[in-house]
């Protein structure tokens, strides 16, 4: 039966009503092409984050256009995930929302949407191992991933959670339920809050179930799938950075999203060439109807995987690459000699630390290395998603750890070294690129014509999407922003390393 002129007409009214209403961020990159862009066109611009006093709290009358601001720890990295009313970022325990546990340790909070209150937090102990596996004061470097009334979080420990959305105040749901020893770093007595405590439901702990080694700090972003949920391990190098400790660990895993069991490994051997640690997370998307899985590899390959696992000689359940790329130059990995090049010098080969980007059935991803190593040569690849070959690269882009942005076939990236760069999607090109004179961490979000991004002198970039050299506005958050901006149910979410901003009329 044809549809009427009417049924046409209220559909596409229903439709843009929702773009205009906003959707909600549930993971990093908002699904799994993992493409840092909103649809949403009600977005706030025009704002002003407030004054602190001594205690660093903001002043509410003295924000424009702001609706909450959140106090964060000293040191904020992970980024913002938004849904079912709740918000949800990483942190420290700087600023303790329980004066009971004090002291360094990881910390997830839950805000409420509309408010910004604490509903709940996961107040994690570290690991005692220093900067060699959990960097101290670092705090939770993962983006929660939401699916209904579950939030999968890997922790800066090196384990996968399960946590209840409403915490422990329905009660504490199992086969989990002694949060009140987990909670307590060795040799206090923190007592449980359920009025405040996270509520576990399950826990992987990859050191312990895998020999996992995570270099310097676990990050991954959890990725959702029918029953499965996909993390990265974070396995790498020790403090030497040329002694891999657990060659045979995987680089990332697939979780039974019910139970924590463990479905499948990574089968691509690259933990036995990794130049750092395991630290992009995974893309999924369907390439001529297959599912497909990409990771950007800690051995410098972006790889593309089925979502089917196949047994090896040994009885592991592993998912085999269908094909691999390696986004280094020749040169950075060994001189004119066949001398190999050193790591972490600046002409030296580099992993994927920024999550791949698939679009349009083309996967757009970038070299870099931690930032205490400083600039270097580096490699944007655009690699065709269905066979692995390499389309177009661009070498003039250096080291980045962040993620490319796509919108109507324009490619945004942002250097480590503080330049932006806007080049054509299918050929490469490059329209303009901006300096913006400062330390990038964080990715690009394209929204409402706009293109976002923090720095380090904690400017938030507001500039002008499309090839034409772009306007450039500045607002400064007053505290570096080594996250990404998102934008969610028409509210823009700013989280410097001390305050996440809830930015709208």
């Amino acid at each position: 039966m044809k549809k009427s002129y009417l049924q046409v007409i209220f559909s596409l009214l229903f439709l843009n009503a929702l773009s205009l209403l906003g959707s909600d961020w549930p993971i990093w990159g908002g699904n799994g092409t993992r493409n840092m862009v909103s649809l949403e066109e009600s977005v706030t611009w025009s704002f002003k984050p407030g004054e602190m006093d001594a205690d660093e709290r903001v002043d509410l009358k003295t924000t424009e256009n702001v609706k909450w601001v959140a106090k964060l720890g000293s040191q904020a990295y992970g980024n913002v995930t938004v849904a079912n009313g709740k918000v949800f970022v990483g942190t420290n325990n700087e600023s303790p929302r329980d004066p009971k546990k004090k002291g360094d340790r990881g910390v997830v909070m839950c805000l409420d949407e509309k408010t910004g209150k604490l509903e709940w937090q996961l107040v994690i102990p570290k690991l005692g191992a220093g900067k060699v596996s959990d960097w101290e004061y670092i705090g939770v470097c993962s983006s929660p991933a939401i699916e209904g009334d579950k939030v999968y979080v890997v922790t800066n420990r090196c384990e996968v959670v399960c946590l209840d959305i409403n915490g422990l105040s329905d009660g504490n749901e199992g086969p989990f339920t002694d949060e009140a020893n987990y909670i307590k770093p060795k040799g206090m007595q923190d007592p449980l809050d359920e009025s405040l405590d996270a509520d576990i439901i399950w826990m992987y702990d990859m050191r312990d179930e895998l020999g996992v080694f995570p270099h310097n700090v676990t990050s991954s972003s959890a990725f959702i799938l029918g029953d499965r949920v996909y993390v990265a391990t974070s396995n790498g190098v020790d403090w030497s950075h040329t002694n891999i400790p657990s060659p045979l660990s995987p680089s990332w895993i697939a979780l039974n999203k019910k139970t924590g069991e463990l479905i499948g490994e990574d089968g691509s051997g690259a933990s036995e060439n990794a130049l750092h640690a395991a630290w992009s997370s995974l893309t999924y998307g369907k390439i001529d109807g297959q599912e497909t899985l990409i990771w950007g590899g800690t051995d410098g390959f972006c790889y593309g995987y089925s979502t089917d696992t196949k047994k090896d000689a040994d009885g592991y359940d592993l998912f085999n690459p269908i094909w691999k790329v390696d986004c280094n130059e020749p040169h950075y990995r060994k001189d004119e000699s066949g001398k190999r090049v050193p790591y972490a010098t600046p002409p030296g080969p580099s992993e994927l630390i920024g999550t791949p980007v698939l679009y349009k059935g083309k996967v757009y991803c970038a070299i870099g290395q931690d930032p205490e190593h400083g600039d270097g040569v580096g490699r944007l690849s655009c690699i065709e998603a269905k066979s692995g070959k390499v389309l177009w690269k661009n070498t003039d882009v250096g080291r980045t750890i962040s993620t490319v942005s796509v919108h109507e076939d324009l490619v945004y990236i942002a250097e480590y070294a503080g330049l932006i760069h806007c080049l054509d999607a299918i050929t490469g090109e490059v329209y303009w690129t901006y300096d913006s004179f400062s330390r990038i961490w964080g990715s690009t979000l394209v929204v409402a014509g706009k293109v976002l991004l923090g720095n380090e002198d904690g400017d938030l970039l507001v500039l002008d999407h499309g090839k034409e050299k772009p306007t450039v506005e500045t607002v400064n958050m007053g505290a570096p922003v080594y996250s990404s901006p998102v934008v969610a149910n028409g509210t823009l979410y700013v989280a410097t390393q001390t305050h996440l901003y809830a930015i709208g009329k």
